[in-house]
């Protein structure tokens, strides 16, 4: 069977809150702050199961998540060692017979701020978190992208770049989506850092 690779993205340490996000939504071994971490996306969402049979096998990488959807499958998984990580994303990518750059090339779909938000909109917001709560009178960054994965690679560089506090961060399914507040200077410092992180990564172009 052929699988497509959607995303392969790689962080070389996991910020403090997203590793602490992580813990909130993975039901596998859970990854501490400092470690390195792998996403890898593909399609179909089933053969996800066959990459993670490599990746441990291979190496002494343990798996933070594996979700199955109906067409995609996302495989997390972490190391203290950033060669144990890498090893694990060579076998995997071995195994399907392709390189790094075969994942797609990623997209954001929407990149927006919204300042100072009102206390019926923070309550909106909170009862759907997983992560931080975010308060009346600080400013909201959202971001939207595809693959869903690089949701994960932008919230971790937003965070190493400014002091803000991450809400929610959806690295599966059809789209990626990041969510951070804050005060408006570290958001003003979070919004490039996590859009640069993105445009950064290269892939092939998708066949719409």
């Amino acid at each position: 069977m052929s699988i497509e690779l959607r995303s392969y993205v790689f962080l070389d340490s996991l910020q403090p809150q997203h590793a602490a996000f992580i813990g909130t939504v993975a039901k596998g071994f859970l990854p501490v702050r400092g470690q390195s971490s792998l996403f890898v996306e593909v399609s179909p969402g089933i053969t996800i199961n066959r990459l993670t049979d490599i990746a441990v096998k291979a190496t002494r990488v343990t798996p933070g998540m594996q979700i199955v959807e109906r067409v995609y499958g996302l495989l997390e998984i972490h190391h203290d060692e950033q060669g144990e990580v890498r090893r694990a994303g060579e076998a995997i990518l071995a195994e399907m017979g392709v390189t790094e750059e075969s994942r797609l090339q990623p997209e954001i779909l929407s990149s927006t701020v919204i300042r100072h938000l009102d206390d019926r909109q923070t309550q909106l917001i909170n009862r759907t978190r997983h992560g931080h709560m975010i308060v009346a009178g600080q400013s909201l960054y959202v971001l939207e992208c595809q693959p869903a994965a690089n949701a994960a690679l932008a919230a971790n560089e937003a965070e190493k770049a400014a002091r803000i506090n991450v809400i929610e961060i959806v690295s599966f399914g059809s789209f990626g989506r990041v969510y951070l507040a804050g005060a408006d200077r570290d958001i003003d410092v979070a919004m490039p850092a996590a859009e640069n992180a993105i445009k950064g990564l290269k892939g092939r172009v998708s066949k719409k």
